[in-house]
């Protein structure tokens, strides 16, 4: 509860936004013409977003006749987990690439697909990845490929629409005058964004707990973190690298980098995640080592680990 009124809360601070930004580059006529604008683009991405991103990553559907039986045993675990959960029929996929990643798309239950890549079939064992399809499966239930999808829609035409005041708006006719939009233009992508980062990074958490609750084995979507995190930065990702905004919707952040919980990260820390899960299998907060371990043994040497000192220290 306490986590959908954030996600509330922060979708409204984010249409705030957007209004706002209509109203200083045109006044009244210009928020209204930005809450149009808003809502065809959602109405846009509420139809067709889960078709982009399947195509933008060349995702190929697969069901129980596939003939490896690695991805049949994939299929059947997903179909038996959604059945149990009491969600429809999800479409299932698999994508060529060896970073071991997952999303989910849809515009509702009804519609909603899941994918995996070749590499996190191949790197975690059956218990795993049942932990991360169910983690899928959870953002399926809580309609959170549509949330993501509405944010990333305002978040970018917010960013559009401030473009687009910084060289038409301006005169001394317009609610914030010159000052106001060059302003506007610099500051309201940055809160748009950091609100999209925020609602990210809640929907996560709580997929991580009804995931758990799905596959009934918090531990095992705790132990596939530890060894998904490490190879995420090991293994690129290149069409995410070139289309960052699709990042979110992948339970481990796809881009190269190091991260924290703080207000540029879209997704949470990963030793926190897996905190929080170990709670849940009532396994106490700490990663024990083999988790820490895997990590260590997956993770790119960087100037912390040789020496301690560096940007990432």
């Amino acid at each position: 509860m306490n986590n959908s009124l954030r996600t509330f809360m922060l979708l409204a601070a984010l249409t705030a936004v957007f209004l706002i930004a209509g109203y200083v580059i045109g006044g009244a006529t210009g928020m209204l013409i930005a809450l149009v604008l808003a809502g065809g683009m959602n109405l846009f991405s509420y139809w067709n977003a889960d078709k982009i991103v399947l195509r933008l990553y060349g995702a190929v559907e697969v069901d129980e006749s596939h003939p490896e039986p690695l991805i049949r045993t994939y299929v059947g675990d997903v179909l038996e987990m959604a059945q149990s959960a009491g969600l429809p029929r999800p479409k299932i996929y698999i994508i060529e690439g060896e970073q071991p990643n997952a999303f989910a798309t849809g515009r509702n239950p009804e519609n909603a697909a899941v994918a995996a890549t070749v590499g996190l079939l191949r790197m975690l064992d059956r218990r795993e990845i049942r932990g991360v399809m169910a983690h899928e499966l959870a953002h399926v239930r809580n309609r959170d490929t549509l949330t993501m999808t509405v944010t990333a829609t305002i978040a970018g035409a917010v960013s559009a629409l401030a473009n687009i005041g910084l060289f038409f708006g301006g005169d001394r006719d317009r609610p914030a005058g010159l000052i106001g939009t060059i302003a506007l233009a610099i500051l309201a992508p940055i809160a748009a964004a950091l609100v999209q980062m925020a609602i990210s990074r809640g929907r996560e958490y709580e997929a991580d707990k009804g995931g758990a609750e799905i596959s009934g084995d918090p531990d095992a979507l705790a132990s596939a973190l530890a060894k998904i995190d490490g190879w995420a930065h090991r293994e690129p990702n290149v069409t995410a690298e070139r289309n960052p905004a699709t990042a979110q919707m992948f339970i481990i952040n796809p881009l190269s980098g190091h991260g924290a919980d703080n207000l540029f990260s879209t997704h949470p820390d990963t030793r926190n995640r897996i905190e929080a899960l170990r709670r849940l299998a009532g396994l106490g907060g700490t990663a024990p080592a083999p988790l820490v371990e895997a990590r260590r043994a997956t993770a790119v040497p960087t100037t912390r680990d040789r020496r301690k000192t560096g940007p990432w220290a």
